[in-house]
């Protein structure tokens, strides 16, 4: 792929896919943002945010000089400017093309994943491998600030809408950070469902907890890329709730041996935590 956009008829999410074992980068396959885009209200030429998407490959394989495996994990940042993002299963073909070619070593295996990214997100994407001991001694994390999943209400819409977000009623500035363990989304090309957990920092006048986990829940049958999801809670708290800052950032359980984890935020300054949750 040379970063050309292409259609749903050319992407194998959904169907039924050969598995090819010899390194084939023609295997990735992009989709637009500014496709993804679309229903958004700003302009895709100036984004109102920064950020990346944090991918985590636990299926990553190849064979060393003398023919023995190695396997490793794998750590991708495309950055959310970029053309196109990548469609999930089109990387797990091409990760999977490694498993019987020869690299001579880790670094080659990272700058020819950084190099086939880049080509296909149009933008430069950053590779880290790790040893399984490595990774294993990294152990999991967890969102810090206030979990707001035990609040004793009632819900009963199941669609997105950014109308269901409020300020609270007393008008206090504050700094803090929510999270939520209930987000779910639902792919937009096999149904599937995808299971997160939700990160919402910010700065600015209080959002009234009991409305916003209202509206993570309004995600459980809203069909779309986890990308695109985690912008448009962007988009949605920033216009109705006016924070002076904020930062969303969506953990993704992994489908595929493939985890997603968008983050976006007002600050260019910020750098993610790329923490292992623990249903990751």
């Amino acid at each position: 792929m040379n970063g050309s956009s292409w259609g749903e008829s050319d992407l194998p999410l959904g169907k039924r896919t050969g598995y090819v074992s010899v390194y084939t980068p023609s295997l990735l396959r992009g989709v637009s943002r500014a496709s993804l885009r679309e229903d958004l209200d700003f302009s895709t030429d100036k984004l109102p945010f920064y950020g990346f998407d944090i991918w985590t490959a636990y299926e990553l394989s190849w064979l060393d000089m003398n023919g023995k495996p190695v396997v490793a994990m794998a750590q991708f940042q495309v950055p959310c400017v970029s053309d196109f993002v990548v469609e999930s299963k089109s990387l797990k073909l091409y990760l999977n093309s490694f498993s019987q070619t020869k690299f001579k070593s880790y670094a080659e295996v990272v700058q020819t994943i950084e190099s086939d990214l880049s080509v296909s997100t149009k933008s430069s994407v950053m590779v880290d491998l790790h040893t399984l001991s490595g990774y294993q001694s990294d152990g999991f994390g967890h969102f810090l600030g206030e979990c707001i999943d035990n609040l004793d209400i009632t819900i009963d819409q199941y669609q997105p809408s950014a109308s269901l977000l409020a300020l609270a009623e007393d008008d206090q500035e504050v700094n803090e950070a929510l999270y939520s363990h209930l987000l779910k989304t639902n792919c937009p090309v096999t149904g599937q469902p995808d299971w997160a957990s939700i990160l919402i920092e910010y700065a600015g006048p209080k959002i009234d907890s009991e409305s916003l986990l209202r509206y993570i829940v309004s995600y459980r049958e809203y069909q779309d890329f986890h990308e695109h999801c985690v912008e448009k809670i962007y988009i949605d708290i920033m216009q109705q709730c006016k924070p002076r800052e904020l930062t969303v950032y969506g953990r993704y359980t992994r489908r595929g041996g493939l985890d997603i984890n968008p983050y976006r935020s007002s600050s260019n300054q910020a750098l993610p935590d790329n923490i292992r949750l623990i249903r990751q």
